[in-house]
């Protein structure tokens, strides 16, 4: 990191990069550069204008964090309402500070509305190793009025090229999370986002930019936001081809009261800039396992877990609990998780959310019996929660119907037969976080599923001042009682589930162990949905199972379905009772295996070699110190003219000895050849698959 004091400049220099700004005369903090380094005493700060243009003098001008004032007409980062009706926020550059730790370096750069008192800092850090930026701000009140937060984003960025940029974000569903769209800029602004009061199925808080890329080739521009609430992603570009983007916490229905003396912190964006794909992905795949996942299991491999939902849904007990989980320990299952139904008068979605006690019919000695025996089979016991949700069908309901989102004038809008507790509420708040407590107190559970299977409607809160300000306050205390029962019981791991991927981002991931992408498992379809959550997210918190579904009637094998689940980390899910010996024993061979290249997978390097589209297979490959696997499957549409099919392999050392390990014997080849001649996979039909596994001698 280096400051021009002259000039006022500031260069932050990354691993392979340089991002640079400064002061302008006037005081506007100004964008300069973000690409391949330069010398430093290239730089110095301009302001970009062209005062003949009639829309105004800084219509080109490219800004680090612009208010909502002069003549800037496209989207700002920061829009303020003062106490004398003025809602104008005019920023000018006032200090700065550095600060180093261990592994990581931060600026933080002070612009000032003097008039009003208002402080923005803008915080820029650093990591040794990565070319990686993140990015926030702090707002501060130190007037004695009152002021009002309309927008405050996380962070602005100005791209260098004139030419249109490509983007990619998901366009999805449930069931069809991270099905990545490709739009080209043009020209306006295309926006992301959510308003559901969670990160949301269609869009995801992040963006990915480029002119001309692949996985190994074109430069990248990308940032996600450590956010899992209402979120939006501004990519503007203007008519001289400037583009711009804009990400933070979304301004729909959103504002936050700053009192005297008061400050307001905006989530984190993880921003950076590499030549290619696939440096993007592993880059921030290794930096979310350093300094991203909570501590505790960041680096330690997630176990091999079976859920029980799909063989009994609602109709659990004791008995029937106890014998999967005999079968789930038989083919090597880690961890044992019993879902939905076990607790009030559950026998349906209709009722008993809320009512978190064991049910004593279905469990007439508790939940001590079956985690006793899910111990006694070497396996953790785990369970699932929706805490944030009530039924009116449940006790909780019926003794305060006053903690839910909702308006004394409006109807209360149901989605899946119940309601949302409002956790702003400190009383509220308080209870989510005993109920949880009070059942990892008594039993020996090493894991929570959290889930949240509705977004919001009415949004009323009569407990606050300002009822816009809960978009905010909700998304905060998931992660305050996520990050107490963690403290509390420190072996505890947190899978964050909401009907699927609604909540799958940086955000759960700092405070949740891992994510579960999708309720659709369907192994086709998770290709898809795979690719897109491998674009930006780790590969360890993408929880990927291996089920009964098949919602098209493909001829699936179990070979293709575990090819596809295990580049994530694998679980199991399907109704064990009903396989066969055979079925068993298949799903022991590839758990077995699973476990001798677990490590690889989730904390290796990792390349996306071929797509279907392109190249008419999927192949992915995972590289580590001592081993690679190579994933290879075919879609359902394929032709015998198709069955030959040539893969370059990425990441090798191309001076070491590799052993590839086909299916009937065991060939060796350079890296270098592996990665520049490549191998000829021969994929006879509809849904073949091959797990390749080739050891480094």
């Amino acid at each position: 990191m280096k400051i021009t004091e002259k000039n006022r400049v500031f260069i932050l220099e990354t691993e392979k990069t340089q991002y640079v700004f400064g002061a302008a005369d006037d005081g506007t903090l100004c964008h300069i550069h973000w690409g391949d380094k330069a010398k430093e005493d290239d730089f110095a700060a301009r302001f970009e204008a062209n005062e003949k243009h009639r829309n105004g003098t800084e219509e080109l001008a490219k800004n680090e964090y612009i208010g909502n004032s002069g003549q800037i007409f496209r989207p700002q980062s920061i829009i303020m309402n003062y106490a004398d009706g003025c809602r104008e926020a005019l920023l000018k550059y006032q200090s700065y500070k550095i600060k180093e730790e261990n592994d990581s370096m931060s600026l933080e750069v002070t612009l000032a509305d003097e008039p009003y008192g208002i402080y923005v800092t803008l915080i820029y850090r650093i990591y040794k190793g990565y070319d990686l930026i993140e990015r926030n701000s702090v707002i501060e009140n130190m007037s004695k009025e009152t002021a009002v937060i309309q927008k405050a984003a996380s962070a602005e960025l100005n791209l260098p090229s004139r030419r249109p940029y490509y983007s990619l974000n998901p366009n999805g569903s449930w069931g069809a999370e991270f099905t990545v769209e490709k739009t080209q800029v043009r020209n306006g602004t295309l926006v992301y986002q959510s308003t559901h009061g969670r990160s949301s199925h269609t869009n995801n808080p992040f963006f990915v930019l480029y002119e001309n890329a692949g996985e190994t080739y074109g430069e990248v521009f990308f940032g996600a936001l450590k956010w899992s609430g209402n979120f939006k992603t501004e990519i503007a570009r203007d008519w001289s081809g400037s583009t711009r983007v804009v990400i933070g916490i979304n301004d729909t229905d959103f504002s936050y009261v700053l009192r005297p003396s008061e400050s307001f912190e905006t989530p984190v964006a993880v921003c950076g800039r590499t030549i290619g794909l696939a440096e993007m992905s592993n880059q921030m795949n290794s930096f979310a396992v350093e300094h991203i996942l909570p501590k505790r299991y960041a680096k330690e491999p997630l176990p091999v877990l079976y859920n029980s939902w799909e063989a009994t849904e609602f109709d659990v007990d004791s008995e029937s609990q106890q014998r999967l989980a005999e079968l789930a320990a038989k083919i090597g299952c880690e961890l044992f998780v019993m879902d939905d139904g076990w607790f009030g008068q559950r026998k349906n979605d209709r009722a008993g959310l809320g009512d978190w006690y064991v049910n004593p019919v279905k469990f007439p000695q508790g939940l001590k019996p079956l985690i006793d025996k899910v111990n006694s089979l070497g396996m953790k016991f785990g369970l699932w929660f929706e805490p944030e949700m009530v039924n009116p069908d449940s006790d909780l309901y019926r003794a305060h119907p006053d903690w839910i989102y909702h308006y004394d004038t409006r109807d209360r809008t149901q989605i899946r037969n119940q309601f949302i507790l409002n956790i702003t509420k400190p009383e509220v708040k308080e209870f989510v976080f005993e109920v949880m407590d009070r059942m990892l107190c008594e039993y020996n559970i090493e894991y929570i599923k959290w889930d949240m299977n509705r977004a919001f409607t009415e949004s009323g809160a009569e407990n606050l001042e300002n009822a816009q300000e809960l978009w905010v306050i909700h998304t905060q205390a998931v992660y305050e009682i996520a990050d107490r029962l963690k403290e509390k019981h420190k072996g505890l791991q947190l899978e964050c589930c909401s009907s699927g991927g609604g909540r799958a981002d940086l955000g759960a991931m700092s405070h949740f162990d891992m994510v579960w992408t999708s309720d659709n498992t369907d192994p086709v379809d998770r290709l898809d949905i795979q690719y897109g959550f491998s674009l930006l997210y780790p590969i360890k918190c993408m929880r990927a199972w291996v089920t009964d579904t098949n919602r098209y009637s493909r001829p699936y094998d179990w070979d293709f379905r575990f090819n596809v689940s295990m580049q994530g980390s694998l679980s199991i899910g399907g109704n064990l009772s009903k396989y066969s010996e055979e079925e068993l024993a298949i799903h022991k061979k590839y758990i077995d295996l699973y476990k001798s290249v677990r490590n690889v997978i989730q904390f290796g390097r990792f390349y996306r070699l071929a797509n279907y589209a392109d190249d008419g297979i999927y192949a992915t490959e995972y590289v580590g110190d001592k081993k690679c696997v190579l994933f290879v499957c075919k879609n359902v549409n394929s032709f015998y003219k198709d069955r030959y099919h040539h893969v370059k392999l990425m990441g090798l050392d191309p001076d070491a000895e590799y052993s590839v390990n086909w299916e009937r014997c065991t060939e060796k080849f350079s890296g270098a050849y592996l990665m520049a001649k490549g191998l000829d996979i021969e994929m006879g039909g509809t849904l073949e698959s091959k797990i390749i596994v080739i050891d480094k001698n």
